[in-house]
């Protein structure tokens, strides 16, 4: 197909049109995610569709009318906040109560000290610019690819910066998800398997490879690690707040004198994720209704992420450098040491 907008096509129809071929492609991520090796990998959907779309938008792009990009644009942008406040129906407030006070410091502790040990290391020390190193720290903070797209979001960043810190998140989350469990097997990491859950909870990246490497321990291990888990995506709501309050101060030190105060970005789609828990803890939403809903706004952030791996350039990517990679790796080992000494400390 020809790369210019045939003659009368309106935007609305391309946009439209742009849409439906990102939702046919997430399809096909899909299928590919559901490939049994793929899911031993703890490849999640969104990690599948970030690769695909890289792909496609790197070596097929010609193949698709230029118009069509609108509707790529607002898939990984509008569509994805949506999906992020509907990815609130996988918390519930009973899972948070039912992991008690040593869940939640862990998840806190892990959540918090990451993200700005990992901010902070990225700028400072590696000098990467502030965008790479938040998305990069936040990926390994709190939920891997989610993360990303969230923050994503809230600091309206080039697609190619997400696109590095989810290869980071791919990486390092893949290594934890089998290291960590054979390392216990073998005797090396001296804890219970109901403390092993919270250290897997605590420190592997995405939820997939978390469930993934927990189910290979057994089942109470998995509950326990998926609950802290879903601990650590629940602070992204009031993380997302701060790091709007301060993206506003952060604007504001730079006006000039007599210069209007920006208003401050506030993430709806944050608010609505803590008001979609809220629903999925009072048990109001039917089961089979509530399975639905979970998997089709799976496919949503599928799309997301298969967008914008299409809006990513190959050459973006390799501005950032091995700097990245480093940020990720001493986040690693972070995760890993500081994740198992405040498990023997409070669990």
């Amino acid at each position: 197909m020809s790369q210019q907008v045939s003659a009368g096509a309106s935007p609305w129809r391309d946009q439209v049109n742009g849409m439906l071929f990102v939702g046919l492609l997430a399809a096909a991520v899909v299928q590919v995610a559901a490939f049994p090796f793929v899911k031993s990998l703890g490849l999640s959907p969104l990690v599948v569709g970030i690769v695909c779309g890289m792909l496609y938008g790197n070596f097929l792009r010609g193949t698709m009318p230029a118009g069509w990009g609108v509707g790529v644009h607002w898939t990984a942008r509008r569509l994805l906040r949506i999906a992020v406040g509907f990815y609130g129906l996988n918390i519930s407030i009973q899972q948070i109560a039912e992991i008690g006070a040593p869940g939640l410091i862990i998840s806190t502790g892990v959540v918090l000290s990451v993200l700005f040990i990992g901010t902070w290391i990225g700028t400072k020390v590696l000098k990467l610019d502030r965008d790479t190193a938040m998305l990069t720290a936040s990926g390994s903070a709190i939920c891997g690819a989610a993360a990303v797209l969230a923050f994503e979001s809230t600091l309206k960043a080039p697609p190619h910066k997400s696109a590095v810190a989810v290869a980071t998140v791919v990486l390092f989350g893949t290594i934890s998800m089998f290291v960590y469990p054979l390392a216990f097997q073998l005797g090396w990491i001296d804890l219970d398997t109901r403390s092993f859950g919270m250290f897997l909870g605590g420190t592997v990246h995405e939820v997939a490879q978390v469930v993934g490497s927990a189910s290979n321990i057994d089942a109470a291990t998995t509950e326990v690690a998926t609950i802290v888990k879903m601990t650590r995506v629940a602070l992204l709501v009031p993380l997302l707040i701060l790091l709007g309050l301060w993206l506003q101060r952060s604007a504001s030190a730079k006006l000039a004198p007599g210069q209007t105060k920006p208003k401050l970005p506030i993430p709806w789609f944050a608010i609505f994720f803590l008001i979609f828990a809220l629903i999925n803890s009072a048990n109001i939403i039917p089961p089979d209704v509530l399975k639905t809903m979970r998997a089709l706004d799976v496919f949503a952030l599928t799309m997301a992420m298969t967008a914008l791996g299409i809006e990513t350039r190959f050459a973006q990517m390799r501005q950032a450098g091995p700097r990245v990679l480093a940020l990720a790796f001493i986040l690693f080992l972070i995760l890993a040491f500081g994740g198992y000494t405040l498990v023997k400390f409070v669990a």
